[in-house]
């Protein structure tokens, strides 16, 4: 998930958060300053960090397979270990299907991030007592709005990322005939299906991240930095990582719930289930830990999709004639 603050006023590497994108993109937008509208930065930024993320998610594709191949067919009688199911993908499609579902994930980003920008300035609007003075709670709900949003429009895509990464070696021939093969024999609803779910995600999650980042970063202020509001970039990156693992934490059963629900017509045998229904069961029949299939890879993920997204971002922005 990608990793923001919520300070206007920070120098240019603040930015750094808004490119480290570890796949799941539930977060408030990142703000432009003025000088960066009025001087065209907004855009080489956004291309900086369009470039980063993509590569950061190819990057780490393998390990979100392997978290979408665990959420949907690990159980308490199917134990997969991470070296079991990366030798089960090997052997069933070859090196290449470890990055399966990974172009579409990759196409995603793009209008998602589009519309979250456009809609969040938006909601800003509309929910600000004050234009210029946005205060906190004002811009979460702007931000879990926008998110929501972005996420209504470009939940088809979400599917097909699961599918896509879930299918068998001749399955489909690429992702237009995968479309075409789920609304012919499911309908258009198919698209859909987990959207509830991930929509139910969005809140606390941006709440969590808002708050716990939030807190450590004043606190860090606090006690070590009492006359700047600059925590500098290491401190900020921890706490970016650390309010974001939380808010993983806290969501990650709606997250695998949703992605069971986009799995179901794929798997053989799989029984048809509403939202409840599905938590009842994998809480009967896996306990409360088989919430949190998955959760492993895609923790491991975190930090080499950091590294790639900030190495990616500062040649993108070099190339551009970005300033620092």
């Amino acid at each position: 998930m990608q990793l923001w603050g919520a300070v206007h006023h920070w120098p240019q590497w603040r930015r750094i958060l808004f490119v480290l994108d570890t796949g799941d993109s539930l977060t408030i937008p990142d703000e432009f300053t003025e000088e960066e509208k009025t001087t065209g930065l907004w855009w080489k930024q956004l291309t900086s960090g369009a470039v980063a993320g993509a590569l950061s998610r190819t990057g780490t594709t393998p390990l979100d397979r392997m978290k979408v191949f665990m959420q949907v067919h690990a159980s308490k009688s199917n134990k997969i270990s991470l070296v079991g199911g990366f030798k089960q993908m090997l052997k069933e499609g070859g090196m290449t299907s470890l990055w399966r579902g990974n172009g579409i994930n990759v196409m995603k980003t793009a209008p998602e991030t589009a519309i979250k920008f456009m809609v969040y300035k938006q909601y800003k609007k509309l929910l600000s007592s004050e234009p210029d003075q946005v205060k906190t709670h004002e811009r979460f709900m702007a931000g879990s709005l926008a998110g929501a949003t972005a996420q209504t429009i470009i939940y088809p895509m979400e599917v097909m990322k699961t599918r896509m990464a879930l299918r068998k070696t001749g399955q489909y021939s690429g992702m237009f005939d995968c479309a075409q093969k789920v609304l012919k024999n499911e309908g258009v609803k198919a698209f859909y299906k987990g959207y509830i779910s991930n929509i139910l995600g969005i809140i606390p999650y941006t709440g969590i991240d808002l708050a716990v980042y939030e807190s450590l970063k004043n606190l860090w202020l606090s006690h070590y930095a009492k006359d700047t509001a600059n925590p500098g970039v290491l401190v900020v990156l921890c706490c970016g990582t650390i309010s974001s693992t939380c808010g993983q934490l806290a969501t990650y059963p709606l997250v695998l719930i949703r992605t069971r629900m986009q799995a179901q017509a794929s798997v053989e045998g799989s029984e048809q289930l509403p939202m409840n229904v599905m938590l009842k069961k994998i809480v009967e029949k896996e306990g409360f830990f088989g919430l949190y299939r998955g959760i492993l890879p895609n923790f491991m993920k975190v930090i080499p999709a950091v590294n790639i997204s900030y190495v990616v971002y500062e040649y993108m922005q070099s190339r551009l004639g970005i300033q620092k």
